[in-house]
């Protein structure tokens, strides 16, 4: 038996763990220990006294974020698995098989069942992003645990200064905890890109569109495509090598623009200057409704993929109306016989919440619409059967009449 902090939990408080739901929520707890501190490891414990879980506490409406349903020491051993795991997983499935592709995610959370922690690989650098205090003060041993199983892993970058509530002596900041390079170019199924893990959304990039940048390649041959929300350019860059006629990248960032020119110049240089013939790819630092109100109505494959318009449910009406909104913008300006991908990323969002905004959309603007395929997050993101709130990333491509 461990010798943590023991949690007691209300009587019949206990049914969600039964099922090896990964959260505790404050409501739930009957007593606290009074020497208790945030991020410590627990044990937690029906009402009756017996064991029914460990994991990492926090203030906070999820109290505990479980780490393990047995009665077991969460040691350098407990990390050194967990990881293993999750590299097996990604290696067997192929998802990191350099060089044509060395970008991965390694760890998502409750997918693989190390609550509150992101870790992203590209290249031989690690991304390790904390969003519990738990996993804050975790880092060191989780950073020491990942460079002993996975080999390929040289460096790991810390960056969890936009995550973390939290302040004090033991504040997030933003570092490397081993290694150290300036070198960020990965490789994602062939193509370059610059990862900007300083500075960048999230860990840099977002893994998770990686097969659905595919299906952008294979559909955009003689199309003109417009991508809304760019940010570092990848559903670009992916339809110019899928033979697009055009390519122009739309987000409200200059610094996104500038990250998404040099990445389409890392892979086309000669298309993405207009001083040159085949120059094919423009990019605009503009707000993605504005652009759409005023841009012509000459593209027949339009991306939206916006940044989460619901972080929380007291934001769920808000969103439901911006998703609508923004999708019967696109669907009057897509030329008949076009294409839409449209996404949400929003997790208060469900799959029939965003297919009835995408459905008012095109009810208002008048156009026949078809779902040619439903779209979703990666294996390297994967979902706890046993926490479906895992699954966040909605998506539809649409043929519009």
């Amino acid at each position: 038996m461990s010798t943590y902090n023991t949690l007691s939990l209300r009587r019949g408080k206990t049914e969600s763990l039964k099922r090896f739901h990964p959260w505790i929520f404050s409501g739930a707890i009957e007593r606290l220990p009074s020497n208790i501190k945030e991020g410590e490891i627990v044990r937690v414990c029906d009402h009756g006294g017996n064991y029914v879980a460990t994991g990492h506490y926090q203030r906070g409406s999820i109290a505990v974020r479980i780490l393990s349903f047995k009665d077991i020491e969460i040691n350098h051993e407990f990390w050194q698995q967990r990881l293993r795991e999750a590299w097996f997983i990604r290696q067997s499935l192929g998802l990191y098989n350099p060089p044509l592709n060395d970008v991965c995610r390694l760890i998502h959370g409750e997918g693989d069942c190390l609550p509150g922690l992101i870790i992203d690989i590209f290249s031989e650098t690690a991304v390790v992003q904390a969003h519990s205090i738990g996993m804050h003060l975790s880092r060191a041993e989780i950073a020491k645990a990942l460079t002993e199983v996975c080999p390929v892993v040289k460096h790991v970058f810390y960056k969890s200064e936009a995550t973390m509530p939290f302040s004090g002596d033991d504040a997030p900041h933003d570092d490397f905890l081993i290694g150290g390079t300036s070198h960020n170019l990965a490789t994602e199924n062939g193509l370059k890109f610059q990862i900007d893990w300083l500075k960048g959304q999230k860990t840099g990039f977002f893994v998770d569109q990686r097969e659905n940048r595919s299906l952008i390649e294979k559909l955009s041959k003689g199309r003109n495509v417009l991508n809304m929300f760019c940010y570092t350019g990848g559903f670009s860059v992916y339809a110019l090598r899928g033979g697009a006629n055009l390519v122009h990248s739309v987000d409200s960032s200059a610094k996104a623009i500038d990250l998404a020119q040099r990445n389409v110049e890392l892979n086309f240089p000669e298309e993405s200057s207009p001083n040159t013939a085949g120059h094919r790819h423009t990019a605009y630092a503009e707000d993605a409704f504005r652009f759409l109100h005023h841009s012509p109505a000459d593209y027949d494959l339009i991306v939206l993929d916006p940044p989460a318009f619901a972080k929380h449910r007291g934001a769920l009406h808000n969103a439901i109306k911006g998703y609508t909104r923004l999708n019967a913008l696109a669907f009057e300006k897509v030329k008949p016989g076009g294409i839409i991908f449209t996404f949400s990323c929003s997790q208060a969002v469900s799959n029939q919440q965003f297919r009835l905004a995408v459905f008012s959309a095109a009810a208002r603007v008048g156009r026949h619409v078809r779902i040619l395929h439903q779209l979703h997050q990666p294996a390297d993101h994967p979902i706890n059967i046993y926490h479906p709130e895992g699954e966040y990333l909605k998506g539809l491509v649409l043929y519009v009449e």
